[in-house]
């Protein structure tokens, strides 16, 4: 009875580890990349450095504190936000008025949705990218899926192993396992091996991006002048995300 329930969990094993495998083989970007350390080679300001960090969304939240903080734009707590200067000084900020709307006010989850998908904020991914900073979305996705579905077969096998435990007969508890552990340690030892080799690139940012993350510096120049608690502020945003947003009410209103 047991060995109809191993059929199925090597099969799956097997399968899901050479999917992995192929993906990486086939999609594994250049650890080494074109950039330098600092990122200059490849124009890294500091909307890229939020996309490397946290990849569309992070960008949508810089733009969103950025406009906040210098008044063109009310964040509500509520949940609602309102262009109080419709004139964007950047593309972005154009991108943002534009997906609010006419009305000049929306629900601030539908904007960062709406805005996330925005061909100025992809444009930005597709650019690094290129410059081999950013891990491209179709290579991010098939590797992530690769992974989950490793993580899913050597669930699979554990909960086959459990089941052919309850329904086989005395004495087989020994052979079963024994079987079960090929399922287990392939998968097992895939993911670990994937941790290394693999997990990097399904975040945002590749080995080379990591490195500008590392040594990332906020530019000169977002648009005017940044006075230093500006610059602090932007920079842990761009970095950590709405969370390191000192302002509660602010916080509250982006995480709404």
């Amino acid at each position: 009875m047991w060995l109809l329930l191993l059929i199925p969990a090597c099969v799956t094993a097997v399968l899901s580890c050479l999917r992995l495998v192929r993906v990486a083989a086939t999609f594994g970007p250049d650890p080494d990349g074109p950039a330098d350390a600092s990122g200059r080679s490849a124009g890294v300001g500091l909307y890229e450095t939020a996309y490397l960090a946290g990849g569309p969304t992070r960008v949508v939240d810089l733009v969103l504190v950025l406009m906040a903080a210098r008044g063109r734009l009310h964040l509500a707590h509520t949940g609602w936000t309102t262009v109080v200067d419709p004139q964007g000084r950047s593309r972005l900020e154009r991108a943002l008025i534009g997906s609010v709307g006419r009305d000049g006010q929306c629900r601030t989850a539908r904007l960062r949705t709406a805005l996330a998908g925005h061909p100025t904020v992809l444009e930005i991914g597709e650019r690094l990218a290129v410059a081999g900073l950013a891990t491209p979305p179709r290579v991010r996705e098939a590797t992530v899926l690769a992974v989950r579905q490793v993580r899913t077969a050597f669930l699979a096998a554990l909960a086959l192993l459990a089941v052919a435990l309850l329904l086989g007969g005395p004495g087989t508890a020994g052979p079963a396992a024994a079987w079960f552990a090929l399922p287990l340690v392939l998968t097992g030892g895939t993911l670990l091996m994937a941790r290394v080799d693999v997990h990097p690139y399904t975040r945002w940012a590749a080995p080379a991006g990591q490195r500008v993350l590392r040594a990332a510096r906020l530019p000169q120049q977002h648009g005017g002048p940044v006075d230093d608690a500006e610059r602090e502020l932007l920079t842990a945003v761009a970095m950590v995300g709405p969370q390191a947003v000192p302002d509660a009410r602010l916080r509250a209103a982006l995480l709404h």
